[in-house]
């Protein structure tokens, strides 16, 4: 039945698109639901929020072949800056034997992240993990976890670079990216 070169070809190719779909960068996390409600513990604790500002434990598999090392950047798009939304977490260099951060990891002082990563400041104007914290009665936002397999081992980021200048530098040199995003608001 398989003996037409064609029906093959097609054969091969299907089992293929099925390996990629079996093997598939992701994020996940034990904290929040793909596209649920991110929990009190993570959201900020400033800005007349409330919460333990905790960052969530995450986990990633099927990191694309060649990475050689991770950037784990948070952001919310919908937050009303007049510009590109808000930078929540900003990491880099993560080893590339890493494919989990607990929770609690984004302590400003970077004791909870891996040997050789680094935070630099999120738009709160510190490193490490700020949780949401959008303006009361806005619909709720949502906030993408995104863990990127970079090209090489280390970025070249002078120290106290921007979350923006981060982002830029984190972007030229991915070869994936595994996006996890959770929502939060705060009612009138």
């Amino acid at each position: 039945m398989l003996s037409h070169p064609l029906v093959r070809l097609t054969a091969l190719a299907a089992g293929l698109a099925f390996a990629d779909a079996v093997h598939a960068f992701t994020l996940t996390s034990p904290d929040f639901a793909r596209g649920g409600t991110i929990g009190k513990e993570q959201v900020y604790d400033s800005f007349g929020c409330t919460g333990g500002n905790v960052s969530p434990a995450l986990a990633w598999t099927g990191a694309p072949a060649g990475t050689k090392s991770f950037a784990l950047l948070v952001h919310d798009p919908d937050a009303p800056t007049g510009g590109a939304g808000w930078w929540h977490w900003v990491v880099v260099d993560i080893p590339a034997t890493t494919h989990s951060l607990p929770k609690n990891a984004g302590k400003a002082d970077g004791s909870g992240l891996p040997a050789g990563a680094a935070s630099f400041a999120s738009d709160f104007g510190a490193p490490g993990y700020g949780g949401p914290c959008p303006p009361v009665g806005d619909k709720p936002h949502h906030y993408h976890f995104t863990i990127y397999a970079l090209k090489v081992d280390k970025l070249d980021l002078p120290k106290g670079a921007t979350a923006s200048l981060a982002g830029f530098m984190v972007n030229a040199n991915a070869i994936g990216k595994a996006t996890l995003i959770g929502t939060f608001g705060r009612p009138k």
